[in-house]
């Protein structure tokens, strides 16, 4: 029996930093909120807003994006939300329930699937339980769901309780009280009953397993189909044993896109190699259930990473709409925006066109058009060719059924040519962005690779 929602395998992903995507409501800007597009820091706001996103949905629809993942929605105070206040409640800054039952409302009628991030691991010093603690100390009712080393509780710079990697200011969260974990259940149950379609789990590895594994039946209980994400870092296969996530944010396939295309650290047979070590870790079903990204909340923008060099990013976003996998766009990551490590990677979305990168824009726009209308892209076995290929050309297939398609990305700075056995079924391939046509002679094509670029033929 599958475990993973049938959805995923066909899902585009957009991950939307709603403080920075679009402010659709000024009325509910937080004080000192600055004008947008100015430069980001730890501690600013610019008025992004779930109004702003529902605003944004024609855009978003008509890049051909099927699923949306938010960063953090419930009531904090900060731009990113990490540090709960109060989790039955959407941030005031962003609307109010009633919006975002609208958002939901929206992009289903869009169909377009809505993941929000679930930050169970740790709350804010602002919310409720931890107050408490700090007001009445050793005679709280709350003071089990947190490890008070020492009271009275001290101030989040110096903090005298178990907290996130030591920021006082996310006080760690004891799930295996059984008061917080029927207070977390109950906050689950409430937003997984409102139609959302699946959760994305922050540091999910400093949550034990027995925690996780309750959680899931909890989640697919109340819909089967609700996609399950964790922010897992490292090797993922512990929590991808079919009783716990459907897969993870897949920070190893960036890591390897990054060897191979930004670096050039690596062979093409050593990236491949590493790509075959990730599917190993887990099943196929979970492997296609991937949520693959080049960049996110947490990383330097990719084409700062690629130091502008379009070619690298192109290259590297050919490979991600094309392997195994469900591909995450990271907003304005399709229009060339750049930024160093956060909080420069969280800049405002650019709404100028004249500003755009058209060049990008119009590749991913191509490349998920190919991706949607592909079976085998979504679907497909993936098989890696090396043998008589040039150690930075890329060669590979994704075939199901009679449809195949052949990828050749060349980080080179000469071309090279590539002699690919294509079966004997096949008589003729046309290259996608070219729509030139190839001959199959006895099974085999030839064609040259320019520097730098990236060509995929198709049979259909």
């Amino acid at each position: 029996m599958s475990t993973v929602p049938s959805w995923v395998v066909n899902a585009i992903f957009y991950q939307i930093f709603p403080e920075r995507f679009d402010n659709g409501d000024s009325t509910n800007d937080p004080p000192n909120c600055e004008p947008w597009g100015g430069i980001p820091k730890s501690n600013n706001y610019f008025g992004g807003d779930l109004r702003g996103i529902i605003n944004r949905l024609d855009y978003v629809s008509d890049l051909g994006i099927t699923a949306l993942y938010l960063n953090p929605i419930f009531a904090a105070d900060s731009n990113h939300k990490y540090n709960t206040k109060d989790y039955f409640t959407i941030d005031p800054s962003f609307g109010s329930n009633n919006t975002f039952e609208e958002l939901l409302h929206e992009c289903h009628k869009r169909n377009i699937r809505v993941v929000i991030d679930g930050v169970f691991n740790h709350v804010g010093t602002a919310h409720f339980a931890f107050q408490d603690v700090k007001e009445k100390g050793r005679e709280s009712k709350y003071v089990s769901w947190f490890n008070i080393y020492s009271f009275p509780v001290s101030e989040p710079r110096k903090p005298n309780y178990e907290c996130w990697w030591g920021h006082g200011a996310l006080p760690k969260l004891m799930v295996q009280n059984p008061e917080v974990k029927k207070y977390i259940f109950d906050v689950t149950t409430f937003w997984t009953t409102k139609g959302i379609d699946g959760w994305r789990l922050d540091v999910a590895n400093e949550i034990p397993h027995e925690f996780w594994k309750e959680w899931r039946t909890l989640v697919k209980s109340i819909n089967p189909e609700c996609y399950i994400v964790g922010e897992l870092w490292e090797d993922a296969s512990a929590w991808l044993q079919g009783d716990e996530f459907d897969a993870t944010m897949n920070y190893r396939f960036r890591q390897a896109c990054i060897d191979y295309f930004v670096h050039n650290s690596i062979t093409a047979k050593t990236f491949f190699r590493q790509l075959e070590e990730i599917r190993k870790s887990c099943t196929a079903e979970h492997t296609y259930a991937m949520q693959n990204l080049l960049g996110s909340h947490d990383t330097e923008r990719y084409l700062t990473l690629c130091k502008g060099e379009l070619w690298r990013m192109k290259l590297s976003m050919m490979f991600q709409m094309t392997y195994i996998g469900a591909p995450m766009i990271y907003y304005g990551d399709e229009i060339g925006m750049e930024g160093g490590k956060d909080p420069d990677c969280r800049r405002c979305m650019v709404w100028e066109k004249r500003k755009w990168n058209e060049e990008m824009y119009s590749l991913t726009k191509k490349l998920i058009s190919l991706r949607r209308k592909s079976n085998a892209l979504r679907r497909g076995k993936f098989t890696a060719i090396t043998e008589n290929i040039h150690e930075h050309v890329a060669v590979f297939s994704r075939m199901i059924d009679d449809e195949k398609i052949f990828v050749a990305l060349n980080t080179d700075s000469r071309k090279h040519k590539i002699s690919v056995n294509a079966g004997n079924d096949v008589k003729q391939l046309r290259e996608y962005f070219s729509q030139q046509f190839i001959m199959v002679n006895k099974g085999t094509f030839e064609t040259t690779i320019p520097p730098h670029t990236g060509m995929i033929f198709t049979t259909i």
